[in-house]
């Protein structure tokens, strides 16, 4: 029986539910949907394939679209039973639809909707039709997504300042269902990330009055709700927590009880901003922003493992062509979007989905290069957002760190094209000349460090493009040994304190081998949040900040996402670098382990090697791994050892 799918124009799933993704935002009252270009997707496109049959055969198109099949020459409307062969037949779908997207669903035994449809928008040449994993029913409709679904009760109900206050056991995405004692009555219901922000009627997020017929609640993220004028025993609120349900292959446990902590609550976190797409967070914004999907490609790689999810955010943040505005407005997210392309292959081997993406990473470089000075450095334009993070840089001219990001994409083109076997000159010449030209206009030698703008005249140094520097290569050995120590270890310089940019320098930090300092950090940063009682990780968090202020954040109440996707990266440095999992070859075909025995007297963890798992057991005196993959080595104590799939070595 051969698989059968929804099919679509390939893109147009992603763009179309990016939109419903992001217009989802509600603040107080009111939506706000993201301020950026949206996309749109085809409205008129039609289906191809061809059959040579042996016999007659029959099959059915089924679609919400406007239109008809032509099997041959003649035409047949959608739902009918359509019998064509025996011999050479033409099949194609011409569907229409002005509210979503075209999709169609063909069943029958020989022409159904599997593998090899194409198609065609009346502009560029067919292609392969798009699908998706999740959208294999007749009975479905693919401009709906379907949530799993798990029910959640109050671990607690208290009577407070007029009212009820219901916590659940953690944070969720849920639809909050009301029961009423004694029949239906008027009430508005008070949601929060925290029990500080559910109490405050005027400045919490999310405030609802439940549906008088079904009693539900829209969905929204909570872990608090208070229902003001009721007491104890008047209404009864139960949690629906809607997912998407993507398999969790990874686990870990260590003698360290905080470390575990930090790795549960980072996959809760990651879990929660891990739907359609990666968002940044579950309740404010919701948006698909492409530097926060940049660092969840890295943790996916770890935790999931699901590249699926990977080629939906990709998809959906780039668009379509052509280039007109810099992903997210941010000029510094067109950049991240390449280098997450090549993140992407070198995770799963996916030549495929590369070769599809081409046309648009070429049309995006050749976009920002349109926007470089006589030097070659990339410029911001009026509305451009030159964000690199949450600090206060120097931005006037070209910003020394979003040239490390232009060099690394210009590295990245030259090496897909090789892949791909396209012409990798000009990427080549690009990327040799901005190397070059980066350190003689940024570096300083007195400073002994990259300044963020030579035209100011500032000589201003933050911590972030020496950061890139290091992680880019563009710094030489000697220039990195002065970073160290007059950028990393030098205390005037402003230390980060937002997880997303903590993530390039604990990278950093751990390809120089300074694995202790991102220990300690693991513990005092995200730590921290713990001991401030987080049960998801933050989207910002300063220990200087006082616990009444801790939630506030761009001067609003409550204005801090208290489940955000870059604050999970805890999961990718303690698999990467402390269990030591490193893969030599894409798609997971080669790896090798080097774990840092000596910040552990005990641990436990299975990590996803492509599509199999590896599995280590370290009790202080023994390390036992097993593996189901080929090409794995493990290092330890300047020694090698060779893995052998389904047996286990004892070291």
């Amino acid at each position: 029986m051969k698989q059968c799918y929804w099919l679509w124009y390939p893109g147009d799933f992603e763009l179309y539910h990016a939109m419903q993704q992001n217009f989802s935002r509600v603040e107080r009252g009111y939506g706000w949907p993201a301020f950026w270009k949206s996309e749109g997707v085809r409205h008129r496109v039609v289906f191809r394939r061809s059959y040579h049959l042996e016999q007659e055969t029959s099959f059915c198109v089924l679609s919400k679209s406007v239109g008809y099949v032509l099997a041959g020459e003649k035409k047949y409307p959608f739902g009918k039973e359509i019998l064509c062969g025996p011999g050479e037949v033409d099949v194609s779908v011409h569907a229409g639809c002005i509210e979503a997207f075209p999709n169609i669903y063909v069943k029958g035994d020989i022409i159904c909707s599997d593998e090899g449809w194409m198609t065609e928008d009346y502009d560029q040449s067919a292609v392969p039709a798009g699908k998706n994993r999740y959208f294999t029913r007749e009975e479905q409709d693919p401009t709906r997504w379907e949530y799993s679904e798990k029910c959640f009760e109050p671990v607690s109900e208290t009577e407070c300042v007029g009212g009820m206050l219901f916590e659940f056991e953690t944070e969720l995405t849920a639809v909050l269902q009301v029961e009423y004692t004694d029949g239906y009555r008027p009430i508005r219901i008070c949601c929060g990330e925290s029990a500080e922000e559910a109490l405050d009627p005027v400045h919490c997020y999310y405030s609802w009055e439940p549906d008088p017929d079904t009693g539900l609640c829209p969905r929204c993220a909570l872990r608090f709700a208070f229902v003001p004028g009721v007491r104890k025993g008047e209404v009864h609120l139960t949690a629906l927590h809607q997912y998407v349900d993507i398999p969790v292959r990874a686990d870990f446990c260590c003698d360290n009880e905080k470390i575990n902590a930090i790795w549960n609550v980072a996959e809760h976190t990651f879990r929660l901003c891990s739907g359609i797409f990666f968002i940044d967070g579950v309740k404010r914004d919701k948006w698909i922003w492409s530097g926060d999907a940049y660092q969840s490609f890295f943790v996916n790689q770890y935790l999931f493992a699901d590249p699926d999810i990977d080629q939906r955010t990709l998809i959906a943040l780039r668009g379509n062509d052509p280039m007109t505005t810099h992903i997210n407005t941010i000029m510094d997210y067109s950049l991240f979007w390449i280098l997450g392309i090549k993140k992407h292959y070198e995770a799963y081997g996916d030549l495929r989905f590369v070769k599809q993406m081409y046309p648009k990473m070429c049309s995006l470089m050749g976009f920002c290069q349109k926007q470089t000075d006589e030097h070659g450095f990339i410029v911001g334009r009026k509305k451009d957002w030159v964000y690199i993070d949450w600090a206060d840089f120097d931005k006037e001219g070209p910003v020394c760190a979003e040239q490390m990001l232009y060099a690394a994409c210009w590295k990245a083109m030259e090496e897909i094209s090789v892949l791909l076997g396209e012409d990798s000159q000009k990427f080549q010449e690009n990327y040799a000349q901005l190397k070059e030209t980066i350190p003689a206009f940024f570096w300083d030698e007195e400073k002994g460090a990259f300044i963020d703008s030579y035209v100011s005249g500032k000589r201003h140094v933050t911590r972030h493009a020496n950061i890139f520097a290091v992680l880019y290569d563009i710094a030489d050995d000697m220039q990195q040994e002065n970073i160290i120590q007059n950028v990393i270890n030098n205390d005037e310089i402003p230390a980060i304190t937002t997880p997303y940019f903590n993530f390039f320098a604990l990278d950093m930090l751990c390809q120089m081998g300074k694995f202790q300092e991102v220990w300690d950090t693991l513990h005092n940063y995200w730590g921290g949040m713990l001991d401030r009682g987080a049960v998801t990780f933050w989207e910002e968090y300063d220990p200087m900040v006082p616990v009444k202020a801790q939630y506030d954040m761009y001067g609003d109440r409550f204005g801090k996402s208290l489940c955000h996707a870059w604050s999970a990266s805890p999961i990718y440095f303690l698999a990467r670098y402390f269990m030591g999992l490193k893969f030599t070859q894409t798609g997971g075909t080669g790896f090798v382990l080097e774990p840092q025995l000596s910040f552990f007297s005990s641990f436990q963890c299975t990590l996803p090697v492509g599509e199999k798992n590896v599995r280590m057991n370290w009790d202080g005196k023994q390390l036992k791994i097993f593996t189901e993959c080929a090409g794995g080595t493990v290092q330890i104590n300047g020694k090698i050892y060779s893995l052998c799939p389904g047996e286990e070595l004892c070291i």
